[in-house]
């Protein structure tokens, strides 16, 4: 037997991790250096030597031969025991194994040495294919333990079977090719087979390798050596066989060196640090799906097999017995091979499966699944009712603590709600913070109780201790009748009474009714025409005086919009700017009335110069980058000093701003826009935003000011604030003043400036520089 039958080929995984603290063995790793430094020198030495020798063909070669291999196998081993013992646990059985396989190199040279020496031939013996056959097993064993081997059973085994039937399809095509002699060799049967199958294990091995590797990562450099051992060991195996064939092979051949330089890369192989993810848990990254060629590498050969087949018959018409045993054997794993791969085939349907239909995150139905099942309740023409639930508050979870803990939360809540639903319908996640409950059947609960129950599991318990993180919910219930015609109008109907709940407070449930349906096209339809109003014109400016307390001289008057509705009428701002703030559209509509309150105002410093207007922008500008750049606008184009334009903003805009709008607000102080802070004191009044904010006016709202005269309280509080603003150097305007009663009220405070109906409703810009009193 020759030395080629030992199967040392194996590859290490791409994908391992470093060790978390440091392995006691470190400690050695500079005289272990050191060792593995003098190992490679000698076995480097001893190959120059051999192949200096074996060329030469000097007296002795095949024992030189012998010697040569045994040496480099025996550092081969004690190298993969070093780095087994130094390298993280995911690749010490990768290097254990391969010590074995370079071990049983060794014992099998050895054992083919001594034999060889007492029979004077090559000795094919039992003992030595028995050693070498265990060698190509341990090597084998390696391959699929690495780290980037399949993890499951099914996996390794498919991927041996890959390696098998590569092995089997290339005996009949290397029976015509090369080995087609072998049978007529005087060769024991036991070497004949041997001497044919020898090189196809190792291209077993080869294939396996390869299936093991990842298909888009790059070769770990131990990898690419193991690759060039074992394809020196090809060869090697092919030229041997052929010359015993030819019996033109004597031990010391030159063909020998192949052995133990394929043994000297393994051990090079050992000097090679692990990879930076040799764990395996780097899943970061998502997996590439692998070449064409890789899923059709074990059936490639397959076809030159039925050729070979045909071309090995002899001229009696029979097929050698070799190639046939061997074309059954390859029928019987391809066999095996198609099972596996049905039945991996299966796994992946029902993996997909669970992609396409389930919420990755709650485990839940997601969208796709729930129309599914509701449009075949529809079809059955059962009764089926829908429950569409939107957590409240959520966004505000997400902002506060993060993306992660709100995935958390939505995990916990998920499960409170499966359990509400209790088999009484189908709860599915749609996306983002919204789930549905489809009912159909007979329905043993109604819908209404469900969402009772839901809202029952939704809301914290008394033993929580942040109630902040557990948004409660609105439901919108609706129920298929005559009036939908598919489920997207009974999804529609859901929607709408969804709102309706959080409209009326949320926290709570409501049913789809034609009342509502019917508002819900009517807001549609008001959002439609919103989109056009400012580009036909349809937006109309008035302003409402705001009086000099002292004097009674109107120098300054708030700029309210008005909206000029081709088919309702003239709209108050209360009907149509909260429905554009929701939709973003407040924007272009600002925009509008900052130019013309600017060009309003322009006209009224002629017969005012001191006179000034005041506008309302909303929170949604604030967030803009382009405020500055609108503002400055307007006042440029209008003529108009920027002390002479007010900008009015909410407490709650200017509580929710971020350093961002706070730098935007100094920076529209510094232009000297001046900015009032509107309802003062129906928001989240701090003394310390005060300090923050660069504001120059405080507006008390209405609700104090109606009750001056009636509620001490009242009077209490707008005294409180005209004083507040006075150490705070803040202007102070009352509004809402509509009575005598309430003029003389703000006006004993030491209130400088009041607004309301008493001294004018909005009217044109005319009334500014008049005098009121």
């Amino acid at each position: 037997m020759s030395p080629q039958d030992v199967s040392q080929a194996v590859v290490v995984s791409t994908a391992s991790a470093p060790p978390t603290r440091p392995d006691p063995a470190d400690r050695r790793a500079p005289a272990t250096s050191r060792a593995g430094r003098v190992g490679l020198l000698v076995a480097g030495a001893v190959l120059v030597v051999e192949a200096a020798w074996l060329v030469a063909a000097l007296p002795g070669a095949a024992l030189v031969s012998d010697l040569g291999a045994m040496v480099v196998a025996g550092w081969a081993t004690l190298a993969c025991i070093g780095v087994a013992r130094r390298h993280p646990a995911p690749l010490r059985r990768f290097w254990a194994l391969l010590a074995v396989t370079m071990a049983l190199a060794a014992v099998g040279r050895a054992i083919w040495t001594v034999q060889r020496l007492v029979g004077g031939d090559l000795p094919h013996t039992p003992i030595v294919g028995v050693v070498f056959t265990a060698g190509i097993l341990t090597g084998t064993a390696a391959l699929l333990s690495s780290p980037s081997a399949p993890r499951s059973a099914v996996g390794r085994a498919r991927t041996l079977l890959d390696g098998i039937i590569v092995a089997l399809a290339l005996v009949p095509i290397a029976w015509v090719l090369v080995y087609q002699g072998v049978a007529a060799a005087e060769l024991a049967d036991t070497a004949r087979t041997m001497g044919l199958l020898y090189p196809m294990f190792d291209l077993m091995q080869l294939t396996i390798l390869v299936a093991v590797s990842g298909p888009a990562r790059p070769m770990w450099q131990p990898m690419s050596l193991l690759a060039g051992s074992l394809a020196l060991r090809v060869v090697a195996d092919v030229v041997y066989v052929s010359l015993v064939a030819r019996a033109d092979y004597a031990a010391g051949h030159p063909i020998d060196l192949c052995w133990p330089l394929s043994y000297l890369l393994i051990g090079l192989a050992t000097r090679k640090p692990p990879p930076p993810d040799c764990d395996g848990t780097d899943d970061t990254a998502e997996a590439p799906l692998p070449p064409w060629w890789r899923a059709a590498l074990p059936y490639l050969p397959v076809g030159g097999a039925i050729i070979a087949v045909v071309l090995a018959r002899r001229p009696t018409g029979q097929t050698p017995h070799l190639v046939f045993v061997t074309m059954m054997v390859l029928l019987a794993a391809l066999a095996v091979r198609q099972g596996l791969a049905a039945n991996e085939n299966l796994r992946l349907v029902a993996r997909l499966r669970r992609l396409a239909y389930g919420d990755q995150l709650t485990g839940l139905p997601n969208r796709l699944l729930f129309n599914r099942r509701l449009r075949l309740a529809l079809r059955d023409d059962r009764p089926v009712a829908v429950l569409l639930l939107d957590l409240d508050g959520f966004k505000q979870v997400n902002d506060r603590f993060g993306h992660a803990t709100g995935d958390t939360l939505l995990t916990g809540l998920a499960a409170r709600m499966r359990d509400a639903v209790d088999g009484d319908g189908t709860i599915a996640r749609l996306g983002g913070d919204e789930f549905a409950v489809l009912v159909d059947g007979d329905r043993p609960v109604p819908p209404e109780r469900l969402a009772e129950r839901l809202l029952d599991a939704l809301r914290p318990s008394d033993d929580e201790e942040d109630v902040g993180v557990h948004p409660s919910a609105s439901i919108g219930i609706a129920e298929f009748g005559p009036q939908h015609a598919s489920h997207t109008d009974l999804l529609r109907d859901a929607d709408i009474a969804m709102y309706a709940a959080k409209a009326a407070g949320k926290s709570a449930y409501r049913t789809c009714t034609p009342a509502l349906r019917e508002s819900a096209v009517s807001r549609a339809e008001l959002i439609a025409d919103l989109r056009r109003v400012v580009d036909e014109d349809q937006l109309h400016l008035e302003f409402q005086p705001i009086v000099d307390l002292g004097t009674g001289a109107v120098r300054s008057a708030e700029a309210l919009v008005r909206w000029r509705h081709p088919r309702l009428g003239m709209l108050p701002p209360s009907k149509f700017l909260p429905l554009a703030e929701e939709t973003g559209l407040i924007l272009p509509i600002d925009r509008w009335v900052i130019h013309e309150a600017c060009r309003a105002a322009a006209t009224w410093r002629g017969r005012a110069p001191e006179a000034t207007v005041a506008v309302n922008i909303a929170a949604a500008h604030l967030r803009r980058p382009d405020l500055i750049a609108t503002v400055t606008s307007a006042v440029s184009a209008a003529g108009l000093a920027p002390r002479a334009l007010t900008l009015e903003l909410t407490e709650s805009a200017l509580i929710e701003g971020t350093e961002t709008v706070l730098e935007r607000l100094h920076q529209l102080r510094e232009l000297g826009i001046k900015i009032a802070i509107d309802d003062f004191g129906t928001g989240y009044s701090s003394l310390s935003y005060l300090h923050r904010i660069p504001a120059t006016e405080l507006k008390i709202d209405r609700s104090f000011v109606s009750r001056l005269g009636s509620d001490d309280r009242a009077y209490a509080t707008v005294e409180m604030v005209t004083r507040l603003a006075g150490a705070f150097d803040l202007a102070v305007v009352a509004e809402g003043v509509e009575t005598e009663r309430q003029h003389e009220a703000v006006a004993a405070i030491g209130c400088p400036r009041g607004q309301g109906y008493l001294y004018g409703r909005p009217d044109g810009p005319a009334m500014v520089g008049q005098n009121r009193a």
